[in-house]
């Protein structure tokens, strides 16, 4: 079991603390990266005011982008991006393992 740290992570000029796995740490970065633009973006637009309906707005943007990423026939995108992942993470390791011998 992984240990369990606990991030400051600045979105909209507000700092949050957040819990996370080392393992995740650079995930959940680029995922406060992308919800600061995200709803940067919103703001920007003049069209809604106040940080909660942003907030609002956000997730139900960024919801409808991740539930379109199910191609009909029942294909997910974000899993098949996780097994490439997995599969690149098995490779690194063989590799790993190879330039020990030499």
């Amino acid at each position: 079991m992984s240990e369990i740290k606990q991030l400051d992570v600045t979105i909209m000029g507000r700092e949050f603390r957040v819990a996370c796995p080392p393992e995740e740490e650079a995930a959940l970065q680029e995922a406060v990266v992308f919800l600061d633009r995200k709803m940067r973006e919103i703001r920007d637009s003049g069209n809604v005011m106040g940080i909660d309906k942003i907030a609002i707005m956000a997730a139900l943007n960024i919801t409808h982008e991740f539930m379109n990423t199910r191609i009909a026939g029942g294909f997910d995108v974000a899993e098949f991006r996780r097994k490439i992942a997995g599969m690149q993470q098995t490779i690194d390791e063989a590799l790993k393992e190879q330039q020990q011998l030499f």
